[in-house]
């Protein structure tokens, strides 16, 4: 498991392109039969991913590393498939996972593993991970059963319909909130006109697009924004004080997962265009 430490914004201005991709970009989150994990100290989160191919893979760490005998003990995780059918097994009840749907499961589960249906076409599971005081069960929902929330416009290049999986008024979790959004074709824009919450951190997961496509990904301070070259299937750190926003060369798909003070989705400072910098 990689470590990411807290970055205070005013030493991030001087940040080279080099220096932002090394604390805030996650390059490589699937490897075939292993479990990568990226450990953030902005709000403890964890992100990773698990891509079972010719066996399954196990939810497992040193204990030293998140300092429990478990991952879960103190913990809670939702997870979203990517990629073929497959199965995640916890404490040795089965559930079945297709593209693009999500598990939760709450602290003190024991033995969670991943598998695929077939290895030539296996399953992704990008995983969201937060600490929990409070166990809730573990619930599956497919994209349907998500809550759904169209915004945006083809005239502005964002039309998007954004999906609420792990929220307050779905799968309930100590303080993990986690969804998905899909744009339109001919829509490449996120979350623009963009916004901070100085109260939740939030992590930005990029998928479906092409080998030869980019997201270039907005960050920093409203007055001293930054960008990253965000690549399929990459992720991005995004602490509290810095907008999220991104612009594709094609339309895409986007997980995001939030961890802090509180679930409240709506809890957010709006940022004026006028006011980007």
């Amino acid at each position: 498991m990689e470590i990411r430490y807290a970055s205070h914004p005013n030493e991030v201005k001087a940040f080279d392109t080099t220096r932002l991709r090394e604390e805030f970009l996650i390059e490589q989150l699937f490897v075939a039969d292993e479990l990568k994990l990226s450990y953030s100290h902005v709000d403890r989160f964890i992100i990773g991913g698990a891509v079972p191919v010719i066996g399954s893979v196990s939810l497992a760490v040193d204990p030293a590393t998140i300092g429990a005998a478990t991952f879960l003990e103190r913990r809670e995780i939702g997870i979203i498939n990517v990629g073929g059918k497959g199965t995640v097994t916890v404490d040795g009840e089965v559930y079945g996972m297709d593209s693009k749907d999500c598990l939760y499961i709450g602290r003190g589960a024991k033995d969670v593993s991943f598998a695929s249906e077939d290895g030539s076409q296996p399953a992704k599971y990008y995983l969201n991970s937060a600490p929990a005081h409070q166990t809730y069960p573990t619930v599956k929902a497919a994209i349907s059963e998500a809550s759904p929330n169209h915004l945006g416009s083809l005239e502005n290049s964002n039309e998007r319909t954004i999906y609420r999986y792990i929220h307050t008024g779905g799968i309930q979790s100590c303080q993990l909130v986690m969804g998905m959004t899909l744009l339109k074709p001919g829509s490449m824009w996120n979350t623009m006109p963009c916004h901070t919450h100085n109260r939740r951190s939030e992590v930005y997961f990029y998928f479906d697009m092409p080998d030869n496509g980019a997201v270039f990904h907005l960050m920093g301070e409203a007055a001293e924004t930054r960008h990253l070259v965000v690549r399929n299937e990459q992720a991005v750190i995004s602490p509290s004080w810095s907008i999220h926003s991104g612009v594709g060369t094609n339309s895409y798909t986007f997980i995001w997962g939030m961890a802090g003070e509180n679930q409240t989705f709506e809890d957010m400072d709006a940022v004026a265009m006028k006011d980007l910098k």
